[in-house]
């Protein structure tokens, strides 16, 4: 910082022609219009919408395989169900069979096998309401199946339309900075070795402003008006002595339009 507060730079004099300097406005020009496509690239509005439908596509894929592990585990506890109530109904016909063919006469066990019948008809009483339970569940799981298949198949519907979306903007940013980056290649073969260095350290110091005019008494890169002892000494310099900004030491390029 000098006495008045404002950032120093070195004091070593660079000469160059003054369409040389006015080059580097053209090279400041295509540098910035770099910046915001690259700045464009990664803030593209799909990128954020495909997060947001990866994160619930995974969701609603974990939902899907709760849900297909539930439907399988019920279809076996469905079909052991059904399995038991025709073991024990199967059974009741036999002992009703027995019971009516007249080959039991014996008291006891007349009584015996009727109290066996009531046991069965209340243990498939029983077993039907399990069976009809599961069947409920079984229900409810498929239910929450399809409707877990359905909303990710409108998810990745969505993401791959999105994605492609995003896709065909990448390309066309990446061929405009192609087309940047070409001409930026023919302006930087027009500008001396020694500013290009210039150009790129202060460009690194300086958040890629390296390079601003001097318009109407007025510092383009940091908006800044000049006071008039400093114009004054930037009237004197000659005209291919390389500037800097007495407010934000960036390369001040002089033009028509100073203000000088």
């Amino acid at each position: 910082m000098d006495a008045r507060g404002r950032p120093e730079h070195e004091e070593h004099t660079l000469n160059a022609e003054p369409s040389a300097q006015l080059t580097l406005l053209d090279l400041q020009a295509q540098d910035s219009a770099l910046a915001q496509l690259l700045h464009r690239r990664s803030s593209l509005p799909e990128h954020a919408r495909i997060a947001e439908l990866q994160a619930r596509a995974e969701e609603l894929d974990g939902r899907r395989i709760e849900a297909d592990t539930a439907v399988g585990d019920l279809t076996r506890a469905q079909s052991k169900a059904d399995a038991e109530v025709e073991h024990v109904k199967a059974r009741r016909v036999r002992d009703e069979e027995r019971l009516s063919s007249g080959a039991i006469t014996n008291p006891k066990d007349l009584e015996s096998l009727q109290h066996e019948l009531g046991a069965l008809e209340r243990r498939i009483s029983t077993l039907e309401d399990e069976e009809l339970e599961v069947m409920e569940r079984l229900e409810e799981a498929q239910k929450a199946l399809s409707d877990a298949t359905s909303d990710l198949d409108t998810v990745t519907v969505e993401l791959e339309q999105v994605t492609s979306a995003r896709d065909s903007a990448i390309e066309a940013i990446d061929a405009e900075t192609g087309n940047v980056t070409a001409e930026r290649d023919r302006v930087v073969a027009q500008v001396p070795d020694d500013l290009l260095a210039l150009y790129d350290k202060v460009k690194a110091q300086y958040g890629g402003l390296a390079a601003a005019e001097l318009r109407a008494r007025r510092c383009e890169g940091c908006r800044l008006e000049i006071n008039g002892a400093d114009l004054r000494e930037i009237a004197a310099k000659p005209d291919d002595e390389v500037l800097r900004c007495p407010e934000c030491s960036r390369i001040l390029v002089r033009t028509a339009e100073s203000g000088l």
